[in-house]
């Protein structure tokens, strides 16, 4: 007996050309990941190489949903393929989009400080960053007003404990996070008594270098803590500036208030018995008591 052989559904040639550049992109996105963390390229080229990977992304999702009606209308194969498309394609660019609405609700400025009045100055950072990368000196009025509208919370922590506490405080807090400390002086090392620490942290996808500046003044009642953070590229920073400075008061204000150990007694030696006294006798001589 023989057997009827059911002729296969040919596969849509738009679907396995999604999933073909869905793969691509994936690739190409995390290989230019690594270039941006890397600082393998200039960041121009780096970026351009994600933005790109970004668009064939983009491309293998109208690919796949082209499958779709193409599947739909003929009957074809090629559904895995094209669903398969479409969740690399989504999965690759959700983030982005999310970025890109975050961009279009806050204000575009990439320098955040609690004191817009006298900003905290970065100066070895200043000699530290590229040619490239966006202006030191911190914007001025404009940027303190479009700030305030936007971080109302983005103020000078003012605490009672001693300026050295509050710099040993900040620093421990620095240390932690592992950002990179590129210089520090303690209030005990300066004429003003003003501690200063330059530290350089990183975004975590794509390991963006953000500039970071701690600023501690002694106060009639303590000491009074500011902090400035700057992003090196771009005209938005996408709020991560003010989010650093909130986490980095908050875990300051934890250590502070954080109750101190007690110093632990030195311990007692053993107690040596009085020493004996010696008494005259009558007859000139000594007795020991």
């Amino acid at each position: 007996m023989m057997r009827r052989r059911i002729p296969e559904e040919p596969t849509s040639r738009l679907a396995i050309w999604a999933q073909r550049l869905a793969l691509f992109s994936l690739a190409a996105t995390f290989i230019a990941v690594v270039i941006v963390r890397s600082g393998a390229l200039d960041i121009v080229p780096a970026i351009s190489t994600l933005a790109g990977a970004l668009a064939l992304a983009v491309v293998a999702i109208l690919f796949a949903l082209a499958a779709g009606v193409v599947i739909w209308r003929e009957g074809a194969g090629g559904v895995r393929q094209a669903i398969a498309a479409l969740f690399i394609g989504f999965a690759l660019v959700a983030y982005p989009a999310f970025l890109g609405f975050k961009a279009y609700q806050l204000p575009a400025i990439n320098d955040v400080t609690t004191d817009p009045i006298d900003p905290p100055r970065f100066d070895v950072i200043a000699r530290l960053r590229p040619r490239d990368t966006n202006p030191v000196a911190y914007a001025g009025l404009y940027a303190a007003e479009r700030q305030h509208l936007a971080y109302p919370d983005i103020q000078p922590d003012l605490t009672d404990a001693s300026p050295q506490n509050a710099y040993n405080a900040a620093l421990k807090v620095v240390t932690r996070r592992r950002w990179r400390i590129v210089d520090s002086r303690s209030p005990q090392e300066s004429a003003a008594g003003e501690g200063l620490i330059e530290a350089i942290a990183r975004t975590p996808i794509l390991g963006f270098r953000d500039d970071l500046l701690v600023r501690v003044r002694p106060t009639q009642d303590g000491a009074r803590i500011d902090v400035r953070s700057a992003s090196r590229y771009g005209r938005s920073d996408l709020g991560t500036n003010a989010a650093r400075i909130r986490a980095l008061i908050s875990d300051i204000d934890d250590i502070l208030s954080a109750p101190q150990p007690e110093k632990p007694e030195p311990p007692e030696g053993p107690r040596r018995p009085p020493a004996a006294k010696s008494v005259q006798t009558g007859k000139g001589g000594y007795i020991r008591r």
